[in-house]
């Protein structure tokens, strides 16, 4: 978060991140809303604005923004927190004030001085001191106290306090009123009000100016509320104690006259508003003072009051006429008038024309003057919150006031005469953070800023154009908007030009009513004519002459005659006239009325079609058409709905409901069918006669006419013809012609739509709906007794013939009519059990079982025992419901079923009564949650039906189906643990279980669950701890996923939770994925229960592509999320890894694998989701044993002999990888073998056996000649097949051997650095090891300052800070830097010493010293063109060089320890990790495993890695049998000298420490202790040290022949002996460094020697050794080449490879943001190039990579010591010097080229190099695309790193240094100085003597 930036200032520790991020984040900080402005964190104090410009300024705790008018950051100043005590003077040494403390600096007062143009901030530290800043740029100071004095304390050091202040614009200069309440222990003698000086030498001083002097001013306690001015006062409102000694407090405003500068005028009156408590808020509107008060700040009630500046003033001369005048006495002769604030001054009797005299007081005159008479006045505004501001604007003749409350919101008040409405209320800031007192209006009147402690907001006084309609204008009530017609918008007044005329802007607080059409005339209109339309609009404007309005239907558009408050418009012809809309009769259009193409009044307008309404009801057209919205009349004859008068050619017409003046119209006078004269219901299958009742026949008189039923039967509409039967004038009859009907019927009743129609044609209306229903009597009868049982009304019978069957009546013949029905039918009983004691209902289906209940009440037996039928569940005919009676166990019987004395029915199958029995329930318990799958063991289960189990008193969820001897249910939670017993009911009797019942247990609890992550494809193993968990039945971890389409490509359906099962059937798989009814996708797997503590689950499988949503771990009915049960941790999904076939030519070919080599399988995020024990890898048959596993890498030790395929795979065993339940199979694995003897020809045998008997006979030839010769070199010959023959087979596995291991220990220490971290240097300590390398750890140590020396030191002291300030000077530092330079005899340390110094001196003034580099760097560019621009930066030869080189050292700090210090380290440790693993010589310091040919170790020496004990505690350093004592493993090599293994002890003991504070390896001694009191130390010399022949060999563990897993101890050493270890020791390095000691080892002829002797024995001196034993020793020591050892050098280069790259990476990456120290170096560097015209790209390359990477990176790659605090000894600095030069050879731009002569150093990264120069080219590349790095950035982040360095006395010793090479060249400096025009000017001469003089302790000449 921003907080973290915001740290600051001058005397605070300094953040770590640069100021210019903050910018940068502020920037693009998401804004909740447009305009406005935010950071997070921050609290911000005030709000001021410069009228001019329109620029805010906010003052905020630490600190100061500078906006532009729409909120948008300009500019930001960090002010604090620094170090300071409100109970402190201003001090500079913390000394002064011990107490002293990191203190946020709030903002007490923040005004602008537009004259001056500059912005006056005051903070609450430093007693209040103020300080002057540029109102274009908050962040340049203008004025700032040094040492403030008293008269310089302003604003309130307390926060809370308030401070209001005004400044005042006098002639000549400007003044600043300030006001403040009382605020701590040193403020008591500040004066409440004072008048103080903004220009001059003393600003904010208020001496010889006016102060309001109080007695004590605690009896008053002032707390101050506002500072306002008009053109002639000045006026402080504010709450005090009413006088001396009275506590209750009263709200006041006093007066002050602008240019009294001695506060003679100064009066002050009390306010009152009628009884609302004290004022809160305030504000000077024109001609009115508004206060808003309420009875103290936690009241909810607050009042809005308004004092008239006339009464106010004209209260406060009445107080100061009578104080003047009478002695403050009033006409009644009461006090009416006192002097206040316990001053001795009265009120005096002065002549009566003294206040017009001293209109503005004076010296004579009394004060301060305080009226007692209050000025009172009512309240306008009553409000439910506290008002904490006030603002008012007039504007449009009217006054606003805007009042925010202290719950952040916004009110808008229309204060009209003697009341105020709120018209608009907003919520602001946010809810209960109160609207800051600093409420601005900006100077257009348009925009009001709100501030509050957490934003800044812009907000519209008026937002008119927000409201889109007139309708929201009007309805909004903002007095300052209105609706402007003739522009059809929402403007403020002056907007709208005709706003003057009437009806022309219709304003929102009054207007209630737009501008409306209020009636049409016709109100439609048929679309076939074009007519007119009249339209009434009332307040329509008035046009001017040549202005017109018009009427638009839709988008037709006619000129419209206005004629009053009527228009008349012209409608569109028919064809002009949209067509209907489908199923509709008419098509209705927006009608506008228009002014241009602006919308005035608007409506609707319809257009029918009479023709499309008879359309609309096809059953009744003529009643459609008469009954209809439109005036439409129906034409019976012709079947036409007309518009007009009535039907064409004489035609009888039916009119409109809508003719009002004709009788007989609409619907009711329509020809139409009323209904059916014959029965509705219709047989199928018999003659019918269809008769219908028909009205209005008037119509058709005199018209004969055919016509004819239609029945529109299913799948057909059938024809019968009709007549008309007349029964009377206007009604008659229509017989349709009898018909036989057969439809298709599914159903018993079917209804059929019947009309008329005249002809085939003319349709009459059918006056409701009308239908015959046609039945069928053999549907839904099945049997006889549903036939019989059928509506009598139906004649329905049941007919026995053929086929028997229910018919209609009259179609049965007589003699096959059945009365009496056939015997019932028993098709299906359920259920077949019951218990003996009955009352189990069984279910009895078949046919004929009555056709009434009545038939089958006691008809019904079970087993021969009565069955009781339930009424309610009786169906006719086919199900009977019964109730069975007891009966003994084991009866069973058919169930009979006999009606009115027929035969029975009997069932096929039986009933039996069986007694179920409970024997057992398992498991016995579970947990309260419930959930548990219970099992009830026992007899007889499945009996009845209706099947309950219970656990106690819950019901237990049984699963079907029952089975006989087992019930599974489900257990439901229970309020409490216990025991329950189990119940089961069969119906109506229960079973209980009385032997075991079931016990709640406590439910289970998950403590924690790891790891959290898993691959895609699941099956990771998931360990999961807690308390009680075997109580869970079935434990499983859940995934809810979120994808449909994956749900469908799996084929997953919706399933049951519980789906049904099959006796005896396994049950069912929980795991997998089942689709939820919510849509999510479930997959589980099954967790095993460990123990009662632990669950093993296996992570579910998730699809790709799925989300997932939740993972949980469902506990039966406990669902708990993984989240909570690891502690917080969320479970994490990563994909699947991806594995790169062994073979590089694809699966299918085998990959050779030479026995004993590792392999190394690469790969694609390996690691993000397995650790490398779970990972199993398998060859065939065999085990892969994994070593490493990376992000990239899988590193495994296959088995030395080949495996069998693995079920019968193949011939070849195949390499899979098993991660979970992802498997990777990458190919077959080919074991090579050595070739053998029969795989070669014969033929070439024999040859080959010839060859070789020449050779053979020609070698002992030469062996006879040259024996004594050649002896030697056979040996040395063999010896090199050999190790030829070794190296090849083993350089490849050995460096994948040591890279695994390296992966391995690296791992290890990342999880140490994450405890311990990196052992970075303090910056201090960096900042000197890079400014004075090879110095030591204490380049700068401030002297001792002798007895009696105080005066000559502190007179030192004084000359070194105005050196210091001098330094300040850019021409005096010029010119010590280029005078200092020109002398020959200062030597290029000399100058790189001096810019140290100065980079010391100048640290707290970075952007000086950056300008100062700028100016150098661009003389010395200037030098270089003239001669050879790419020399330029390539030395280190001026000072400007080595300023560049500190200047990035500080700049990079930040980089190194966020971005490139971890590889750099990690780096560093792996080196030093692979050479402490093979031996080092101790004496000439050559190691077998390096990277440098010159330090390797060209021998094989045999070693051993041993693991001592080592006892590490509080006692180690000699008590063994400490309880506390811990035994650590130390890795350490046999041939290791004691030296090497206490530093190797030292490394891993204190492996988490620095390497500062580590004991001294030389300060401690080696104990090998075995037993109870053996004890033997051990060391690199003493009396069994082997010497030969004058060589002397160190001692190491094979010496002392200390076994693997010895115990050691490191103790004190307690002498000093002359050892090899103290001379180690004495080598006086203080960064501990370790050299070999080849010049050491020489004492009286003695050598020492450790691994190998420094120079080897000439042929000619060897002594003959006379046993056979020594000579065969020294033959098999002979040396052989030794430049077979180079392939170690390789090993080593390829194990460091990725660390190598890691940290290049790091170092030449933009991933990350380029640190803007670079990019502003680089942006400088090609400012020069294209200043001096330099285009030569190479010559841009080399100026950047000697200024930045071989400057700054290859100094940090060679001494990582300048960074870290840690050791680096002789062999891992020859290493880093390797990989540095590689680092140089990338970034030259000529080509690497490399040949048989080039180095072997060179030759290592010949193939990288390439690879790191693009990488360098790339990274200048996107440094110069990206956006360039601002002035004002640069500055601020070189204003936050300016405060890194803090140790004074270090920075005077360092002036004290500097010093003293000017004095070397005082003279030559003095001369330079004296002959500089400028110079002399500024007496820089002068003020060095100055200097001189008091730094050497003697008078000058001045």
């Amino acid at each position: 978060m921003l907080t973290d930036f915001l740290q600051a200032p001058v005397m605070a520790p300094w953040p770590l991140f640069s100021l210019h991020l903050l910018l940068l984040f502020l920037l693009l900080l998401p804004l909740t809303r447009a305009h406005r402005f935010s950071v997070p964190n921050t609290s911000f104090n005030h709000l001021v604005l410069d009228p001019g410009q329109g620029t805010l300024y906010v003052g905020a705790v630490n600190h100061l923004f500078q906006l532009s008018p729409e909120l948008k950051m300009e500019a930001v100043a960090v002010t604090g927190p620094i170090i300071d005590s409100p109970d402190c003077v201003p001090f500079r040494d913390l000394a002064e004030c011990p107490q002293a403390q990191l203190t946020d600096n709030a903002n007490q007062l923040l005004l602008v001085s537009s004259r001056a143009q500059e912005l006056v901030v005051c903070g609450q530290v430093r007693q209040g001191v103020c300080e002057k800043r540029s109102l274009g740029d908050v962040a340049q100071v203008l004025y700032q106290a040094e040492d403030p004095g008293d008269g310089q304390f302003v604003a309130a050091n307390t926060l809370g306090v308030t401070t209001v202040g005004l400044v005042v614009p006098l002639p000549g200069r400007d003044l600043l009123l300030v006001a403040r309440g009382l605020a701590g222990k040193l403020s008591a003698g500040v004066p409440p009000l004072t008048v103080r000086q903004l220009a001059g030498p003393q600003p904010f001083s208020s001496e010889g100016l006016g102060r309001l002097v109080v007695g004590d001013f605690s009896d008053y306690n002032n707390s101050y509320v506002g500072a306002f001015s008009d053109a002639h006062s000045a006026y402080f409102v504010f709450r005090r104690r009413g006088a001396r000694a009275q506590a209750e407090y009263h709200s006041y405003v006093a007066r002050v006259c602008l240019g009294d500068v001695n506060l003679y005028s100064y009066v002050e009156v009390p306010l009152a508003c009628h009884g609302q408590g004290l004022i809160q808020a305030a504000f000077l509107a024109p001609d009115t003072l508004l206060g808003a008060f309420a009875a103290g700040t936690s009241q909810a009630q607050a009042a809005l009051c308004a004092f008239p500046l006339a009464d106010l003033d004209k209260s406060m001369e009445q107080a100061r006429r009578l104080c003047y005048t009478t002695g403050g006495q009033g006409p009644s002769g009461m006090e009416e008038a006192t002097v206040e604030y316990g001053v001795t001054s009265r009120c005096v009797t002065l002549p009566p024309d003294s206040p017009e005299s001293y209109p503005c007081g004076d010296e004579h005159t009394p004060s301060p003057i305080a009226g007692r008479q209050p000025l009172e006045a009512q309240p306008l505004l009553q409000l439910g919150q506290p008002i904490s501001a006030v603002a008012a604007l007039q504007a449009d003749g009217h006054t606003i006031a805007f009042l925010g409350d202290t719950q952040g919101q916004l009110h808008k008040v229309f204060l009209n005469s003697s009341q105020g409405q709120i018209y608009h209320s907003q919520q602001v800031g946010p809810p209960g953070s109160a609207i800051s007192p600093d409420l601005l209006v900006d100077s257009s009147g348009d925009h009001l800023y709100v501030l509050t402690a957490q934003q800044v907001d812009r907000i519209l006084v008026a937002a008119c154009p927000q409201f889109p309609n007139c309708t929201t204008c009007l309805q909004a009530r903002d007095p300052l908007c209105g609706w402007c017609i003739l522009q059809g918008r929402c403007t403020r007044r002056g907007e709208c030009g005709r706003a003057a005329q009437p009806s022309q802007w219709l304003w929102s607080y009054e207007d209630n009513h737009c501008l409306h059409i209020q009636s049409l005339l016709p109100a439609q209109h048929p679309r076939q004519e074009q007519g007119q339309v009249t339209l009434s609009v009332p307040r329509l404007p008035t046009l001017a002459m040549d202005e017109y309005f018009h009427c638009a239907f839709g988008d037709y558009d006619s000129l419209a005659q206005v004629e009053g408050p009527h228009v008349v418009c012209v409608t569109p012809p028919g064809d002009q006239v949209p067509p209907n809309p489908p199923g509709s009769d008419h098509v209705t259009l927006p009608l506008a009325l228009m002014f241009e193409d602006v919308v005035v009044a608007a409506t609707t307008f319809s257009f029918y079609d009479c023709s499309a309404v008879q359309a609309l009801e096809v059953a009744a057209p003529c009643r459609t058409c008469v009954g209809s919205l439109w005036r439409c009349h129906w034409c019976p004859q012709s079947s036409h709905c007309v518009y007009g008068e009535h039907c064409p050619e004489g035609e009888k017409t039916v009119y409109s409901a809508q003719e009002v003046d004709i009788q007989v119209r609409g619907p009711e006078a329509c020809p139409q069918v009323e209904g059916l004269a014959s029965p509705q219901l219709v047989p199928v299958g018999w003659e019918s006669h269809l008769v219908l009742h028909i009205q209005n026949l008037h119509y058709f008189r005199d018209l004969p006419a055919l016509y004819y039923c239609w029945l529109e039967l299913p799948g057909k509409l059938q024809k019968l013809p009709a007549f008309l039967e007349e029964t009377s004038k206007d009604s008659g009859l229509i017989h349709c012609q009898a018909q036989q009907f057969h439809p298709s019927m599914s159903q018993r009743e079917l209804p059929v739509p019947i009309y008329v129609t005249r002809g085939e044609i003319q349709r009459l209306d059918n006056a409701h709906d009308l239908h015959v229903t046609l039945y069928d009597c053999a549907v839904g009868h099945p049997d006889c007794s549903h036939c019989q049982a059928a509506n009598g009304s139906l004649s329905c019978l049941w007919c026995g013939d053929g086929q028997p069957s229910c018919r209609y009546g009259p179609l049965c013949p007589p003699d096959t009519v059945e009365q009496l029905c056939p015997t019932p039918t028993i098709d299906v009983i359920e259920p077949l059990t019951g218990p003996p004691e009955g009352g189990l209902a069984i279910t009895i289906l078949g046919s004929n079982l009555g056709q009434a209940f009545n038939d089958v009440q006691n008809a019904v037996t079970v087993a021969g025992q009565p069955c009781n039928p339930d009424a309610s569940l009786y169906r006719i005919s086919a199900r009977i419901v019964c109730v069975i009676s007891p009966a003994p166990n084991g009866t069973a019987g058919p169930v009979q079923v006999a009606i009115k004395n027929r035969p029975p029915g009997i069932s096929t199958q039986h009933f039996i009564y069986q007694d179920p029995v409970l024997l057992s329930l398992s498991p016995q318990w579970g947990p309260q949650l419930g959930g548990t799958q219970l099992t009830i063991h026992g007899q007889y289960l499945q009996t009845g039906g209706n099947i309950r189990a219970f656990v106690g008193d819950q019901p237990c969820l049984i699963q079907e189906p029952v089975c006989p001897e087992a019930i599974i249910c489900h257990t439901m939670p229970q309020a409490e643990p216990g025991e329950a017993a189990v119940l089961v009911v069969f119906g109506h009797v229960e079973r209980k279980l009385l032997t075991t019942p079931f016990r709640y247990t406590a439910n289970p609890q998950l403590v924690a669950a790891e790891p959290s992550v898993s691959f895609r494809g699941g099956g990771r193993l998931i360990r999961v701890t807690g308390i009680g968990l075997d109580v869970v039945w079935q434990p499983l971890l859940s995934v809810w996923l979120e994808d449909e389409d994956q749900v469908k490509a799996l084929g997953v359906q919706g399933q049951d939770v519980n789906p049904r099962r099959n006796c005896g059937a396994p049950a069912a798989d929980p795991q997998g994925c089942i689709q939820l009814e919510n849509g999510l996708l479930q997959c589980s797997t099954l967790c095993s229960v460990n123990s009662s503590s632990l669950l093993l689950c296996h992570s579910p499988a998730v699809p790709d592509g799925a989300i997932p949503k939740r993972v949980f771990f469902a506990l039966d009915n406990m669902q708990v999320d993984f989240a909570s049960a690891s502690g917080g941790q969320g479970f994490l999904y990563q994909p699947n890894p991806r594995l790169v076939p062994l073979s590089h030519e694809g699966l299918t070919h085998p990959y050779r694998l030479k026995p004993g080599h590792v392999l190394d399988v690469e790969g694609e995020g390996l690691n993000l989701g397995i650790s490398k024990e779970e990972v199993q890898v398998h060859i065939g048959d065999g085990e892969c044993l994994v070593k490493t596993l990376t992000l990239t890498h899988l590193y495994c030790e296959p088995p030395h002999h080949a495996p069998q395929p693995a079920n019968g795979s193949g011939t070849l065993p195949q390499f899979v990888v098993q991660m979970g339940n992802v498997r990777l199979a990458l190919g077959p694995v080919q074991y090579e073998a050595e070739p053998t003897m029969s795989t070669f020809p014969v033929e070439a045998q024999v040859g080959l056996g010839l060859g070789a008997t020449v050779l053979i006979a020609a070698v002992l030839l030469l062996t006879l000649m040259y024996r004594h010769k050649s002896k030697q070199a056979l040996r040395d010959y063999q010896k090199v097949l050999v190790q030829l023959e070794n190296l090849e087979t083993g350089v490849g596995d050995q460096c994948r051997k040591e890279f695994t291991d390296l992966m391995t220990e690296m791992t290890d220490l990342t999880s140490d650095l994450e405890a311990s971290g990196i052992p970075f240097l303090d910056y201090r300590t960096y900042a000197e090891r890079a400014f004075f390398p090879g110095h030591g750890g204490c380049p700068l140590q401030p002297g001792l300052e002798g007895p009696g020396e105080e005066g000559r030191c502190a007179t030192m002291h004084q000359g070194l800070t105005q050196l210091s300030n001098l330094l300040n000077s850019k021409l005096f530092l010029l010119t010590l830097i280029h005078t200092l330079e020109e002398q020959p005899n200062f030597s290029q340390r000399d100058r790189c010493h001096v810019a140290s110094l100065l980079s010391l001196a100048l640290h707290s003034k970075l952007e000086y010293l950056t300008d100062i580099l700028r100016t150098l760097l661009g003389d010395l560019a200037a030098h270089y063109v003239h001669k050879n621009p790419k020399l330029m930066l390539r030395r280190t030869e001026t000072m400007v060089e080595k300023l560049l080189t500190n200047w990035l050292s500080i700049c990079l700090y930040d980089f190194l320890k966020e971005v490139a210090g971890e590889p750099l380290y990690m780096l560093f440790r792996a080196i030093k990790y692979q050479v402490d693993k093979g031996p080092v010589d101790a004496v000439t310091g050559k190691a077998k495993r390096t990277l440098n040919d010159s330090h390797l170790l060209r021998e094989d020496v045999e070693f051993q890695p041993l693991t001592l004990m080592a006892l590490v505690g509080p006692e180690s350093c000699g008590v063994a049998g400490s309880s506390e004592v811990q035994r650590m493993p130390a890795r350490v090599l046999d041939t290791d000298t004691i030296t090497q293994v206490k530093e190797k002890m030292l490394d891993q003991v204190y492996k988490g420490t620095p390497f500062s504070q580590r004991p001294s390896v030389h300060s401690l001694d080696l104990e090998w202790r075995s037993g109870l009191a053996g004890h033997l130390t051990l060391s690199d010399e003493d009396l069994t040290s082997v010497t030969q022949n004058q060589w002397k060999r160190l001692n190491t563990l094979q010496h002392y022949k200390v076994p693997d897993g010895a115990t050691v101890v490191l103790i004190p050493q307690l002498h000093n002996g002359d050892t090899v270890s103290q001379r180690l020791g004495q080598t006086g390095c203080p960064s501990g460094e370790n050299t070999p000691m080849m010049e050491e080892g020489e004492e009286g002829g003695i050598r020492l020697w450790h691994l190998v002797k420094a120079t080897e024995e000439s042929e000619g001196a060897k002594v003959w050794r006379s046993s056979l034993r020594e000579q065969e020793r020294e033959r098999a020591g002979a040396k052989a080449i030794p430049e077979i050892y180079l392939t170690r050098l390789l090993s080593m280069k390829r194990t460091l490879q990725k660390f190598v790259d890691d940290t290049f990476q790091a170092i030449l990456s933009v991933n990350r943001p380029v640190p803007i120290a670079v990019k502003y170096l680089f942006d400088f560097l090609d400012e020069l190039a294209e200043k001096h015209g330099i285009e030569d790209p190479e010559t841009l390359h080399i100026w950047k990579t000697n200024s930045l990477l071989l400057r700054f990176w290859v100094n940090a790659l060679k001494n990582p010591q300048l960074i870290f605090d840690v050791r680096v000894s002789d062999n891992e600095d020859a290493i880093l010097a390797v990989i540095a030069q590689t680092f140089i050879d990338s970034c030259i731009v000529s080509e690497h080229k490399v040949g048989r002569d080039s180095p072997v150093n060179k030759l290592l990264y010949a193939r990288e190099i390439p690879r790191y120069k693009q990488m360098v080219e790339k990274y200048y590349a996107d440094i110069h695309q990206s956006s360039p790095a601002s002035y004002q950035e640069m500055n601020s982040a070189l204003a936050e790193l300016s405060g890194n360095y803090t140790s004074a006395p270090h920075c005077l010793e360092a002036l004290r240094e500097l010093y003293n090479h000017i004095h070397r060249y005082y003279d030559q400096i003095i001369s330079a100085l004296e002959e500089d025009p400028v110079a002399q000017k500024m007496q820089l001469a002068c003020r060095l003597q100055q200097i001189a003089a008091l730094v050497e302790n003697k008078v000058t000449d001045l």
